[in-house]
């Protein structure tokens, strides 16, 4: 007989909390429920478990759409309504601000979209006895599936093609991205001349192996409105396009008007907000490290004849601030930014700051620090991964 807990309130991570001696964190549970728990870890302040059977359920609760969800450790909230999945987000999202950021803001409604099929990009696993398919939870083992319900139908396909055709010995791991031209990067133990003949033969277009040895297409397109988009396998893409493609007009919306105005992208990537932005600003100034992204986004200037926009291959830290911009978007990775970037920009403040986060803590401790120069104007929750547990979100700020 396990323990009997109820679920109290959402937690990053795709936990639940509860409360018995210490806190507990439970996996699989929603909030509300009273469900019987397996303890998995104890730590000194808290616990870690795992819901093993559900004794009062939610009316949130539904059936996973995927066979292999719950042993496959891609999702997290298969189980729980689409509507309420936004809803913890959210709440987790409001705590971030509150409890680490010391300051409590309502929410804009959360910019969503399709919940299945929206992804892409995949990377899939290969096991040394050549199984393909997504590590199972906190393990290295490999869970095989038939199809992914989070994959766009075309990577499904590509997959199942790979599969039939048994082509991955003495690879690692599969990177498939579906633009208009199919691409992978494939990253393994030894390179075999014989990989690009067969992933060529099962309908992609470019391959690049170990990010060094590249055969046909070195970049695959995505529409993005009236502009064409492209990378390369080796840079970031964001996976729920559609969604993505909302979430760049959005914030190009809610800087407007920048007729005359200098916007300064941290974090550029191949140009996501650049290129957009450079439609309707004076000059915009795109800053990313990866030498991939750089050559990426100036190619997407190239094609969509953009020549406001200039690419500088340079880390946020070490990119110099000559001048003032009067718009700086940042779109740091997880870890936020550094106290480098954040002394470089409220040492050289712009009119307003556009803040891309991927990581609740992170985005509010960076909004702590912000706020002894701007205003906190809105903050919302931009769906980009459902049925798992990461919390995308934008905030605006203004200079006081």
């Amino acid at each position: 007989m396990g323990t009997i807990l109820k679920a109290l309130t959402p937690a990053y991570g795709g936990y639940t909390i509860a409360r018995d001696e210490k806190v507990i964190f439970i996996r699989g549970a929603i909030p509300g429920e009273v469900v019987e728990v397996e303890i998995a870890e104890k730590k000194r302040d808290y616990s870690v478990a795992q819901a093993r059977a559900v004794i009062e359920p939610s009316e949130h609760r539904v059936d996973p759409k995927c066979p292999v969800f719950g042993v496959c450790g891609g999702c997290q909230l298969q189980f729980i309504t689409y509507e309420k999945q936004l809803s913890m987000k959210d709440e987790i999202l409001l705590d971030a601000c509150k409890r680490l950021g010391g300051f409590e803001i309502d929410l804009d409604s959360a910019l969503s979209g399709d919940q299945w099929h929206y992804r892409v990009r995949g990377q899939f696993k290969v096991s040394k006895d050549d199984t393909i398919g997504f590590f199972r939870s906190s393990s290295r083992d490999v869970v095989v599936f038939e199809a992914c319900p989070l994959m766009v139908h075309e990577i499904n396909t590509l997959l199942k093609q790979i599969k039939e055709q048994n082509i991955v010995s003495n690879l690692k791991e599969i990177h498939i991205t579906a633009g208009d031209a199919p691409m992978a990067l494939l990253k393994g133990r030894d390179y075999d001349t014989g990989f690009f003949e067969n992933f060529h033969a099962t309908g992609f277009s470019g391959l690049c192996y170990n990010e060094s040895v590249c055969s046909g297409n070195l970049f695959s397109g995505f529409p993005m409105d009236d502009l064409h988009y492209t990378v390369s396998p080796m840079t970031f893409l964001q996976s729920h396009w559609n969604l993505n493609t909302r979430l760049v007009n959005f914030v190009v919306h809610e800087m407007m008007p920048m007729e005359g105005k200098r916007v300064l992208d941290l974090y550029a990537g191949a140009g996501n907000f650049s290129l957009k932005a450079a439609v309707h600003a004076d000059e915009v100034v795109a800053v990313e490290e990866n030498t991939f992204a750089v050559e990426d986004g100036k190619r997407n200037c190239s094609l969509n004849k953009i020549r406001n926009c200039r690419f500088v291959k340079s880390s946020a830290e070490k990119f110099r601030i000559k001048k003032k911009f009067d718009i700086i978007i940042l779109d740091p990775p997880r870890p936020g930014l550094t106290s480098i970037v954040l002394k470089k920009i409220l040492d050289n403040p712009s009119d307003m700051i556009v803040y891309l986060s991927c990581n609740p803590s992170t985005l509010a401790r960076d909004l702590k620090k912000f706020k002894e120069k701007y205003e906190v104007c809105s903050v919302r929750q931009v769906d980009l991964f459902p049925n798992t547990f990461h919390i995308e979100s934008v905030a605006f700020l203004q200079l006081k």
